[in-house]
């Protein structure tokens, strides 16, 4: 879905011009998403099969203001947010309700008392504040950068690189040693969503650039600093320099890069300029003898800007990183300025969500499986997990079953790829063990000093890791999350309790109906593990080379394929969809739908059955990604997402022999591929 890679890649990804020249109808549809869309009752099947399918959606739907795009996804999100509020409002009215319960309630009501967050103003920032101002060297500045270190970053999730911190700290098995937690180290430090913003040419990114800076200039102001425009100057003049030393998102897709064990001893040589005897103190990272870092270019780049640039530049960027950092949970003036500039500017969306749901967000961010136990308890039947597991074991099986008919693949390849189908977690719903929030400090009255504590609190349980084995069944999502993720270095996937219900599963509806919906969703998450990135690890999680060198051959052919097919796209006339990105999740969207079709056709109600019933399944599959996006939404997406806008993954379909006898696609429609042209690779 939209994550899995997550844990090495919050899902895994793909698509440059063969089909270019085929698709100016395309073009033009998918810049419909932003303006107007053509008639619906007019579109063929095989001309758009996103709008066939969704038409009285896309003609009924209209964005809501406070969002940038708005589709399946986000509508049954939206629904279960209803739902979980007035869960936490009950639990904070019953004086029954348990210490946990009562945790969450008073977090999320403390962050809905605004009276409180303006009288206390600034004030909880302060000691921090403080802190950078007192900075009077390197090693001090160093050791500050260190304290600021969280562990809010994934490397493999595209559309959550770059932390607000100098750099993040994800901890997780170590790439080729399965046994081991280790700490990576990743880019970050950028307050523009990618380097592209920093250092693309185009006037709309340049026109970015002088609202960026603006804002900064602005928060600072706010914050109380004279002279903010000067300041904003030097800040926003360091970022560029950090930009310029990052990683491009398909460079860090290329997990090859990644595994560069340093000791604690190397990063002096490696990356001068920081004092990381200092700076690994402050992140508590003192007694760490390796690290994985994953993008040393950038680690390398930041750390000579530590050394060179001005102690006073630094302490103006530590100063804005903390007040955007916190902006919403500031007074209303700091959290207006940020969705002014983040909203507006770089999201497109008209209008700030309600407080209720912002509110909502930062207690699931703080307290994620207790906000999920409540969302369970009350809204995850067993029959839904019964029914789900079956056809995820059916969907493995099907898996299976493509993998012994790939004639190209030689029998030592199959027997592990087979091995890593057979052997995969999935865990359904929600986690075999629940974490417990016994150490959180929450206050009913003190939103800033609740967040703070969550950060600290989950990072302490973060490197505690560090002194446990990995366990392979750990959740990385929780259950009241719309969305599933593939965990290749625990051979694993989550499927959470939310996304299973309509319409992505009803179990009422039809088999066909849902195994074109979820049942493609589960077949993309196990294609997964074979993308151009999941196919570079083993049923154990360990980065290895398991294939024939003709086997990885003949895949990444293929592969390209897929690249030049995407990449083919244009939602406007200056960008295209940039297939190499999101190469994995279209790898994985095209073997999962396929997947799922031979499964549903060996299905009780499938076998035998006709065009209605296929029909029926690819529609099921259409329904599951109805979108629309604004257009700076839809811009920002083409240029970070490793995710292809709804719409083309919706395009799949035209690789596949039934979609076309199902539809009677011919040859002069729009979406219509010769035989010989049809990406065919698990």
């Amino acid at each position: 879905m939209n994550s899995s890679w997550t844990p090495i890649k919050a899902a895994v990804v793909l698509a440059l011009c063969a089909a270019q020249a085929a698709m100016p109808a395309l073009a033009q549809q998918a810049k419909a998403q932003a303006p107007a869309r053509p008639a619906a009752a007019t579109v063929l099947p095989g001309d758009d099969f996103f709008t066939w399918a969704n038409r009285e959606w896309l003609e009924q739907t209209e964005i809501p203001a406070d969002r940038g795009s708005w589709g399946a996804m986000a509508a049954l999100a939206d629904a279960n947010n209803t739902r979980i509020v007035k869960l936490i409002d009950d639990a904070g009215r019953d004086a029954k309700a348990n210490a946990e319960a009562r945790k969450v309630a008073d977090f999320y009501q403390a962050w809905m008392n605004e009276p409180a967050i303006e009288a206390a103003g600034l004030e909880p920032l302060q000691p921090r504040l403080a802190n950078i101002a007192d900075i009077r060297d390197r090693a001090g500045l160093s050791r500050v950068l260190g304290e600021s270190l969280r562990a809010d970053v994934d490397p493999l999730n595209f559309t959550n690189f770059s932390t607000p911190n100098l750099f993040g700290v994800w901890i997780n098995q170590g790439l080729t040693e399965p046994g081991v937690n280790l700490p990576y180290l990743l880019q970050g430090g950028l307050g523009l969503p990618d380097r592209a913003y920093y250092l693309d040419a185009s006037p709309r990114m340049d026109e970015l650039r002088t609202r960026y800076q603006q804002y900064i200039g602005a928060m600072l102001k706010a914050g109380g600093f004279d002279n903010a425009e000067e300041r904003a100057a030097r800040v926003f003049g360091l970022e560029v320099k950090l930009a310029q030393s990052h990683a491009t998102r398909e460079a860090s897709s290329d997990i090859q890069k990644a595994n560069n064990v340093w000791n604690a001893s190397d990063f002096a040589a490696k990356a001068p300029g920081m004092d990381w005897h200092a700076y690994l103190a402050g992140a508590r990272l003192g007694k760490q003898e390796r690290f994985i870092v994953y993008h040393p270019g950038a680690i390398a780049g930041a750390a000579a800007q530590v050394g060179a640039t001005d102690l006073a530049t630094w302490k103006d960027y530590l100063a804005f990183n903390l007040l955007n950092q916190f902006a919403d949970t500031l007074p209303k003036s700091f959290a207006d300025l940020r969705f002014a500039f983040y909203g507006k500017v770089l999201g497109g969306t008209p209008q700030q969500s309600a407080r209720a749901k912002r509110a909502l967000g930062a207690t699931s961010g703080a307290m994620p499986d207790a906000v999920g136990k409540l969302y369970v308890s009350k809204y995850f039947p067993a029959e839904s997990k019964t029914q789900v597991q079956r056809m995820v074991s059916d969907i493995k099986s099907a898996f299976e079953s493509r993998i012994d008919k790939l004639a190209w693949m030689a029998p030592s390849t199959r027997v592990h790829a087979k091995e890593k189908v057979r052997t995969m977690y999935v865990g359904i719903g929600y986690p075999d063990l629940w974490a417990s929030y016994d150490g959180l400090q929450v206050s009913a009255n003190d939103a800033l000093g609740n967040v703070m504590r969550a950060q600290q609190f989950h990072y302490s349980n973060e490197l505690a890791k560090l002194k446990q084995r990995p366990v392979r069944s750990a959740w990385a999502m929780p259950p009241h999350v719309v969305n599933a993720l593939n965990l290749p270095m625990q051979n694993a996937l989550n499927f959470p309790a939310a996304i299973l219900q309509a319409p992505f599963f009803d179990p009422k509806a039809s088999d066909a109906a849902n195994y074109g919906a979820i049942g493609a969703v589960i077949g993309h998450e196990i294609s997964h593990s074979f993308d151009d990135m999941g196919a570079q690890f083993d049923a154990s999680g360990r980065l290895r080379d398991w294939w024939t060198r003709e086997d990885l051959a003949h895949f990444r052919a293929a592969s390209q394929k897929l690249v030049a097919q995407y990449s083919g796209y244009k939602p406007f006339d200056d960008l295209a969809l940039n297939g190499q990105l999101t190469l994995s999740e279209n790898l994985s969207d095209l073997a999962g739908l396929a997947a799922a079709y031979d499964a549903f056709k060996r299905s009780p109600s499938g076998k035998g059955s006709g065009v209605d019933a296929d029909r029926e399944f690819f529609a099921g599959f259409a329904h599951a990604w109805r979108t629309k996006m604004r257009e700076t939404a839809l811009r920002r997406v083409v240029v970070t997402d490793g995710h292809a806008p709804a719409q083309y993954r919706t395009y799949t379909v035209r690789n596949l022999d039934a979609w076309y006898k199902a539809f009677d696609v011919k040859p002069g429609q729009t979406l219509y591929l010769a035989p010989q042209e049809r990406v065919r690779i698990w």
